[in-house]
């Protein structure tokens, strides 16, 4: 007969929809218990989507099944979560923050740092209070390319105080710890930072807060979904396959978490030659408009590859602060447009969908 350690370690094997790590790292896995009459499991699911919990579920079953001595029944206890809006640990606003946009890659290497902060620029030349938190724990890059230098500061009742840059509110790990302090953390330190991030910071009054997420799905991105209420999500990909494959994951990971998605970005999507005008596509062209017909999201940009992004990053003065007429600053211009048109058809879905409160 198995032992109940035994049963854990097969359950290690079942990831979480849409996430990397696995159920019981999550805690979804409350108790094991084995007898002659079978193997029974507590579940705790953290969502109340049926079609989650019972992808969970049938995936507890065929790894128990697995597992050598197995003979009897399998039972699955489920935990029920609380009703939406009476948990304390639900997901919440943040006070003061009309909308949140959370962006996000299936994968590294992408620019979506480079975007996050361009379209958080972008965004603030259109609405007059905007903010950016980077999320990306181990590697903020944030602070670098708006040249934001001073540590984190606490102010009144211990509150951190976000960095004012270029019309922007801003928090980020890289304020507080060096530039060459490697971050070597666990996922509770991480829960622990980002729960401060979003509930012990003065934003103040904001009309979008810009979330960089970290690239994949991790501890991170789970702590932001079971904590804060987003109004929606974007995904930046480049043209190449490699790129694009993770774009599904990035899109299943919005989908667990009940966020919808704006549409997809495709970054450095062509280049044009400064002399001769003409037009190269380095990484392939069109996957960002063919995987958004995918799962029939809009395709919100088009941004090209130019050094000039680059080296403005790396002055800390972001293109879209540091050159506004040059063409890729008017094509962030018309992403945060066309952001700003999604933003508002999602809340008004999101007000309709609200239930009515009869007050006599």
């Amino acid at each position: 007969m198995p032992t109940p350690q035994d049963i854990l370690e097969a359950l290690r094997t079942v990831r979480y929809p849409g996430f990397t790590r696995d159920i019981v790292s999550f805690g979804l896995v409350r108790d094991v218990q084995i007898s002659s009459a079978g193997v029974s499991v507590h579940l705790a699911p953290t969502t109340a989507n049926e079609d989650v919990v019972a992808e969970i579920e049938a995936a507890v079953r065929a790894a128990i099944s697995a597992v050598p001595g197995v003979t009897g029944p399998i039972e699955i206890l489920r935990q029920q979560p609380p009703a939406a809006g009476q948990a304390r640990g639900g997901p919440q606003p943040i006070a003061g923050v009309r909308s949140v946009i959370a962006v996000a890659s299936g994968k590294g290497g992408v620019g979506k740092s480079t975007v996050a902060t361009n379209l958080a620029l972008a965004l603030a030349s259109l609405r007059p209070h905007v903010g950016l938190m980077d999320a990306d724990v181990y590697g903020p890059s944030i602070p670098l390319m708006l040249g934001v230098t001073e540590r984190a500061r606490a102010g009144a009742g211990q509150r951190l105080e976000p960095a004012q840059r270029h019309g922007l509110r801003v928090m980020s790990m890289g304020m507080f710890v060096g530039e060459l302090t490697p971050i070597i953390w666990r996922g509770p330190m991480l829960t622990k930072l980002i729960t401060e991030f979003l509930r012990n910071c003065e934003w103040g009054d904001l009309d979008v807060l810009v979330i960089d997420f970290p690239p994949g799905t991790g501890d991170v991105q789970l702590t932001l979904a079971q904590q804060l209420e987003m109004t929606g999500g974007i995904i930046v990909t480049t043209p190449q396959d490699v790129a694009l494959a993770d774009v599904r994951r990035g899109i299943q990971m919005f989908q667990q978490m009940n966020t919808p998605v704006l549409g997809i970005v495709e970054n450095m999507s062509y280049h044009v030659c400064a002399t001769c005008t003409a037009r190269t596509e380095p990484f392939g062209h069109g996957g960002g408009a063919a995987m958004a017909s995918e799962f029939g999201v809009p395709l919100l940009g088009e941004i090209p590859i130019v050094r000039a992004v680059r080296e403005a990053a790396d002055r800390g003065t972001p293109l879209v602060a540091a050159d506004p007429a040059h063409p890729v600053s008017r094509a962030f211009r018309e992403l945060a447009e066309r952001v700003l048109v999604r933003l508002t058809e999602a809340e008004r879905r999101a007000a309709a969908a609200s239930p009515l409160t009869v007050v006599s």
